[in-house]
Parts: structure tokens; C-alpha cells; sequence
């Protein structure tokens, strides 16, 4: 079949590779794609978030006939119930399931409500009333933007000050948009030792019955080395998570994956596709972050070359709602990878550097997330701008290879962290 993938980013275009190893996939058009995505699938210039658009493009073109998903605005939006509305086949939760990402707001009280391990929240939307209760403590102390914020809307404050500024920045200023109308206040949750705790991203395939774990993997948000500078959409990541065992991963199968997916056909949601857990192990247990209603980035990087199973048969499978009947499969190994960005990202930076790629070695995947082509020259055009993905047997084995094949790559301004795929396994 013919299939149509909606994103233009690093998780995008490790989708698109997938799909395309697919005996079922014939030809793969991308809307709207960049430049790496360009050499797999043709590319479709038409805006992914003009919902009445996409589905008039999907209509003309009758030899498309599955659409996925990938990002969360147009998941947000309605996107999947347009299209199923005209009678296409679709990767992607509607509208009514998606809020589960849309709303920080709605997921703390979907977690409250069914009992979900997560840290103690309070949401407002009115400012004054948020900066008394912050001024209570305990510090530090967690913001979030209630709406999507391209993964940067999270703020950890680490006193008084920064939680007044941080409120000032999401409710007065508009840093996020509409996203910070309404805020949620959260607790910092501490790790086993009271210390920061130990993040793992858990991507799931769910139909709204079954639900089947993607390998863990570990994000790296913040922009430098060693944890430090603003929350980005993500600077690299790696699997395996050495803490993310057997017993680690029944205990979050048992109280918050299951759960989750019964609390949303409870409220009449239920949810099909990709459901992302944001996870952390505290000295209580595991407990949620955030949840994402769609492949996370750059998770989807690392988790996508691992496996096995044909991703279109798994897609086809949670459309049709018999996921129980496939068998997904793993490789053996670790995969990182490096995020480039430009220069000044998270915040200001400029476009149109011009990138130059030295040979790579065999098996590095370079996944393009903001890259386009003017008269046949790759430049930038984002602020993550390529991902360097490499497999081994370690992660210690991988993390050399990404980053030796990372030195083969220059634009101006270019930024990365050196530090990924240290983080829990020193």
C-alpha cells in the first residue's frame, strides 16, 4: 500500500526508515518532510494542522490508503478524526484521547481520579492565586503549562524567585502562548536516594485493550552538559535504561500502563496508538511525569532501529484493534543518539547554515529533523537539526560510535551535549 506520514522532524524520519524496510509499504509520501526525509518519500507542502486540507489532499490522492500521525498538534487538533470521518484509515488517537497530552491539566486529575502513581499537583489559571500558593513552598518546585509547548513548557524552579518568575513567564508573558492559560503546580519528585530522581521514557503500542511496551530509553531535555540550561525538546537519548528491569516494568505494567488505558475507556476516550509514559523512580516507587500522545522525540530515534517486527504490520494491527495477535520483537544491544542543534536553541537562533556530512560509517543513521535543500546545498532550517544514531552491543559501545561519526558533521553554530549516554551508567 501507499502511505502518508504527517511531521517533519528526527522521529518523522526514523518512522519513514521503518516503514520503508515494510513489504506491505510500496510508496511513502511525507507532509511536509524535510531533506533527509526527501530521499525515502515524496514530499507534500501542505500545512498538516489545516485539518480540512489534509483531508482534501487524502481524498484526491485515492492511492494513499493509511495515514500516521506523528505529531502531537495536529493529534490535538482532530487530525484522526477528519480523516476517519472521510472513511481513511489512520495511526493516531482522536481528538478525545489526545487531550491526555494537551492537558497537563487533564492528566494530573485523570491520575488522581483513577489512583495513577504521580507527584502532588494543584492546577490554576488565575496568576494571583498561583503565586500565593507558590509562595508556601516547598522548593524546589515544578511548573507546567497546562497546553503544548514543543516539550519546553516544564520549568524547575529552584526557590522562591525562580517559581515567581517561572509563573510571571507561563501566565503573564505568554513564553508558551495559549498553552499557559492555566498552569500546574507539581511537586519535585526525589529519586530512591533522595536525590533527583531517575527519568525513563516507556513508548507503548496500544489498541485501547491491549497494550505492549516499546524498549525503555532515556531523554536528555535540558540543553548542556550535565543536566544544565533551559528544557529543550530533547538533546539525545539512549537504550537500554540500566534501571528499568523485569520487576521495574511489571510494577509500571501493573499500576500505571493498565490502569491508564482502563481510566480512558472509562471516561470514553479510548485511546489508540502510541501512548508515551514519562516515568520516574522515586523512593515511593515509579511514578508518571507526563504523558505523550504520540512516538516521543528523539526516543522514537533509538526505539524504531531496534526493531524487528514489521512496523506496519504493528500499525495495522492497533487500527484494526487486534494487537494481542502480534508478536513484537527486539534486537539484543544499546542504540544512543546525538541531537545537533543550532546555536542559541532552545531560544533565539538563525536558519539557512549550510551543513556538511563527511562519510559516515556503516550502519550510523542520520536522521534529519530541521534540515532543507536550496539549489541542491543542505542547510539548517530548525532548531534541532540532525540526529546521529549508532547501535552497538553496550551503550558504552554505541555512545563512541554516535559521537565519532558526529565529528564527521559541521555547520555554523552548531551545538550538542558530549554527555549522552552517561547519565546512570557511570
Amino acid at each position: 500500500m501507499n502511505v502518508l506520514v504527517i511531521g517533519n522532524g528526527g522521529r518523522e524520519h526514523a518512522i519513514v526508515a521503518a516503514l520503508a524496510k515494510s513489504p506491505k509499504v510500496d510508496k511513502i509520501y511525507c507532509m511536509k518532510g524535510n531533506a533527509g526525509i526527501a530521499e525515502l518519500a515524496e514530499l507534500v507542502d501542505v500545512d498538516y494542522c489545516d485539518l480540512k486540507a489534509v483531508g482534501d489532499w487524502v481524498d484526491a490522492h485515492k492511492d494513499v490508503r493509511y495515514t500516521v500521525i506523528a505529531p502531537d498538534d495536529p493529534l490535538a487538533l482532530g487530525l484522526a478524526d477528519e480523516l476517519e470521518s472521510r472513511g481513511h484509515r489512520v495511526f493516531g488517537p482522536n481528538k478525545r484521547a489526545a487531550v491526555i497530552e494537551a492537558s497537563k491539566a487533564f492528566a494530573k486529575e485523570l491520575m488522581k481520579k483513577y489512583h495513577i502513581p504521580t507527584a502532588r499537583y494543584e492546577t490554576f489559571s488565575d496568576y494571583e492565586a498561583a503565586l500565593a500558593y507558590v509562595e508556601k513552598g516547598p522548593f524546589p518546585v515544578v511548573l507546567k503549562a497546562d497546553g503544548l509547548a514543543l516539550g519546553k513548557g516544564v520549568l524547575i524552579c529552584e526557590d522562591e524567585k525562580a517559581a515567581k518568575d517561572g509563573l510571571k513567564q507561563i501566565m503573564l508573558d505568554k513564553a508558551f502562548g495559549a498553552a499557559g492559560n492555566k498552569v500546574v503546580v507539581e511537586e519535585f519528585l526525589t529519586g530512591k536516594e533522595f536525590s533527583p530522581g531517575e527519568e525513563v521514557s516507556v513508548l507503548a503500542f496500544t489498541d485501547g485493550e491491549t497494550i505492549v511496551p516499546m524498549i525503555a530509553s532515556c531523554d536528555h531535555k535540558r540543553a548542556y552538559d550535565g543536566d544544565k540550561g533551559l528544557n529543550t525538546g530533547g538533546m539525545g537519548t539512549f537504550t537500554p535504561c540500566p534501571f528499568y528491569d523485569k520487576e521495574t516494568a511489571d510494577e509500571v505494567m501493573q499500576k500505571i500502563m493498565l490502569p491508564t488505558v482502563a481510566a480512558m475507556n472509562a471516561e470514553g476516550r479510548p485511546f489508540k496508538g502510541v501512548l508515551y509514559f514519562g516515568l520516574m523512580r522515586t523512593k515511593e516507587g515509579m511514578k508518571v511525569v507526563e504523558y505523550n500522545s504520540r512516538f516521543g522525540d528523539p526516543e522514537t530515534q533509538v526505539v524504531l532501529p531496534m526493531l524487528k517486527t514489521d512496523l506496519m504490520e504493528i500499525f495495522e494491527a492497533v487500527t484494526d484493534g487486534r494487537l494481542k495477535e502480534v508478536k513484537i520483537e527486539w534486537e539484543e544491544g544499546a542504540c544512543v543518539c546525538v541531537v545537533l542543534a543550532s546555536g542559541g536553541y532552545p531560544l533565539h537562533y538563525e536558519k539557512g547554515k549550510e551543513i556538511t556530512v563527511g562519510e559516515l560509517d556503516e550502519g550510523v543513521m542520520l536522521y534529519h529533523a530541521g534540515t532543507k535543500r536550496e539549489n541542491g546545498v543542505l542547510k539548517t532550517n530548525g532548531g534541532r537539526v540532525l540526529n546521529v544514531c549508532a547501535k552497538g552491543r553496550t551503550v558504552e559501545e554505541a555512545r563512541a560510535k554516535a559521537y565519532a561519526n558526529v565529528a564527521k558533521i559541521r555547520f555554523d553554530g552548531m551545538h550538542y551535549r558530549t554527555d549522552i549516554g552517561i547519565k546512570y551508567n557511570k
